[in-house]
């Protein structure tokens, strides 16, 4: 039997517990804390793994009865599980653990149906908060009911904070021109959410752009002028530049009051204590409009000067601030000058991250959450072994370090082209590395998740999914990069970026395509034949892997056609026409699937560039180029 997170102690005991048609759910009487919610999650997931409809009641404990508990016996967050042959009782020391119990014991069940092993588990988190940090902003606009979906899959995990990262998308009421072009979220998107989250134990973070990374709002001719770069608000639209610039001019007079005004209304629909700034890759501060005074004071302090007044100003408004780490990092003692309670999310994405920033910042008396990532950014499917390893790393040094929480991220980048169901394992791999310090090898938990996530089986689903970023050859971030520097004519350092087979001849361009795309489809028809193991709902992700093969078999193609007119050997027009026309069938998929989960977003965004390449490929626009 897999549970995740691994419980600390699990002893099994003589006998089995038995729920039956007359078992009772029982919400301890004096328990105030969203018993009801805990019952309602153990009352369907036994009606959907065992078959038997239980009622749920208020009261004293009796013989047989599934008894929900509070006591003062346990710590926050910290339960304990008793089944007997009379009766299972799950105790917690708040509401929080008592649905923590709760999730376990499903787990246990959807494996093992209505007859469980008679067995005590005892169990609590290393890591207070383990959270998870969505881009809602550079792509995706989620949908309400799939961030609910979302909700309910954290909780499953015991992953207690969520955050929806915003620069744009959040219908601010004064700042038309800024979202005008989007589907941003409104204010009944987050009160609800945040009450959904409320009633599950997760705490709804608000997460708002407010220093760097301003790119929609440093656009618009209103307040263009507020950037740091001459002339932001009149460039054309960039997934490059997005990423990379606009960043607030602190100098001018005008900066402060609109964000802060941006900060109180935003974070007034929130519950949390807590309020994220972000204020990460400020590359562009003391760069040009504000050259002068950073000359003369230093980029340093005008950066913490700005930060400390927004966590003033927060503080004032009894909120905790958390920022990103990797400005302050550089300069850790500058951590002083901001209030004490402050919380710096270092963060690091690599493999083999380093500790160096979190032993800085420890070293300098940081508070601190680590901040590893699902690696999903400009990719089609996640770069799962990456993730893992740097997940572990990174939960490794917050076990170490004495962090105060994980807050594991999923960025965007370029679209957000990703289905955020390819993110599900690396959110499993946050959560359990930061509920737990014990390691589990990698195959190992992704058989485990793919049987308690997937209901597989045969243990194959999130495996085939971690292979299937192996065979990437021109990926997305490399379909951009070439369409901003070739088809915009941007000026981009790309050399360096290059992926191996735009650097290849091109008879090995197409041994290498070939070979990656049958690989690909061996992995895809793997898939196909696992999908029958799974359970009914996850059934679908067959068709998602599916969908996300095809774009990685294409993109490669389209590749291989860019190496052939690189050596002026071109495509015949026949095979030219026939990839254009597989693209866009594949997009026309793409973009009914999109709609599904989310609203329009950067899809319109995305679609230029896809409609650019098959334009090339009909030669309707000049062909390609040269980036050599």
């Amino acid at each position: 039997m897999y549970l995740l997170p691994k419980p600390k102690r699990v002893v099994n005991r003589q006998g089995y517990y038995e729920i039956s048609w007359n078992t009772v759910i029982t919400i301890d009487e004096k328990m105030q804390e969203n018993g009801s919610v805990c019952a309602s999650i153990l009352q369907e997931c036994i009606r959907k793994y065992a078959g038997i409809e239980c009622a749920v009641i208020k009261g004293k404990k009796r013989a047989g009865d599934i008894f929900l508990i509070m006591t003062p016996e346990y710590q926050a967050q910290e339960y304990q599980i008793q089944a007997r042959e009379d009766g299972l009782v799950i105790a917690g020391g708040d509401g929080a653990a008592v649905l923590y119990g709760v999730q376990t014991l499903c787990q246990i069940i959807a494996q093992c149906g209505g007859v469980l092993q008679c067995m005590e588990i005892e169990d609590a988190p290393d890591i207070k908060y383990r959270g998870y940090f969505l881009d809602e902003t550079r792509g995706r606009v989620l949908t309400l009911d799939y961030l609910k979906k979302m909700a309910d899959r954290l909780s499953r995990y015991k992953i207690n904070q969520f955050q929806l990262y915003v620069e744009h998308t959040y219908l601010f009421r004064e700042l038309t021109e800024m979202w005008r072009d989007e589907t941003p979220l409104t204010a009944e998107d987050i009160l609800e959410l945040d009450a959904y989250c409320r009633k599950l134990h997760i705490e709804l973070v608000p997460a708002l752009a407010s220093f760097g990374h301003l790119y929609m709002l440093l656009s618009t001719r209103s307040y263009g002028e507020l950037c740091e770069r001459y002339g932001s608000w009149n460039a054309p639209f960039s997934f490059w530049d997005r990423m990379g610039q606009h960043t607030i001019n602190t100098a001018d007079d005008r900066a402060l009051p609109l964000i802060k005004s941006m900060i109180a209304e935003y974070g007034a629909l929130f519950t949390s204590d807590k309020f994220n700034i972000c204020a990460d890759e400020t590359f562009d501060l003391g760069c040009e409009k504000s050259r002068a005074i950073a000359e003369q004071q230093g980029r340093d302090a005008m950066y913490i000067r700005y930060v400390k007044e927004l966590c003033t100003f927060l503080k004032d408004r009894g909120k905790r601030v958390q920022f990103f780490g990797d400005i302050i990092c550089r300069k850790p003692e500058l951590i002083a000058q901001l209030p004490q309670d402050t919380l710096c999310l270092t963060w690091g994405y690599a493999p083999e991250q380093s500790v160096d920033a979190c032993h800085a910042m420890a070293q300098a008396g940081a508070v601190q959450y680590l901040c590893p990532g699902v690696s999903g950014w400009n990719q089609w499917i996640n770069l799962m072994e990456n993730s893992y390893r740097n997940i572990v790393r990174m939960c490794g040094y917050g076990h170490q370090y004495h962090a105060e929480g994980i807050l594991n991220t999923d960025w965007g980048d370029f679209g957000h082209v990703n289905h955020p169901e390819f993110s599900v394992p690396g959110m499993i791999y946050g959560a359990v590395f930061s509920w737990n310090k014990e390691e589990i090898a990698f195959d190992e938990i992704n058989r485990q998740i793919s049987l308690l996530e997937y209901g597989d089986t045969t243990g194959q689903t999130a495996g085939i999914m971690a292979k299937m970023s192996e065979y990437m050859l021109f990926g997305w971030r490399d379909a951009v990069v070439y369409y901003e520097t070739v088809g915009q004519k941007h000026e981009r350092d790309v050399d360096a970026q290059l992926p191996e087979l735009l650097l290849s001849d091109a008879d090995t361009a197409d041994e290498m395509v070939e070979k990656a795309n049958q690989a690909l489809q061996g992995l895809v028809t793997q898939m196909k034949r696992a999908a029958v193991f799974m359970n009914l709902q996850s059934r679908t992700l067959a068709g998602l892997v599916e969908l996300a093969a095809e774009a990685i078999q294409l993109w490669n193609q389209i590749g291989a056609a860019i190496v052939h007119e690189e050596w002026g050997e071109s495509w015949r027009q026949e095979e030219a026409f026939a990839l254009a026309g597989q693209l866009e069938r594949w997009f026309m998929a793409y973009k009914r699937q999109w709609r599904t989960i989310g609203r329009e977003g950067d899809l319109h965004h995305i679609a230029e560039i896809i409609f650019w390449y098959a334009d090339c490929l009909r030669r309707r626009k000049t062909r390609f180029g040269s980036v050599k």
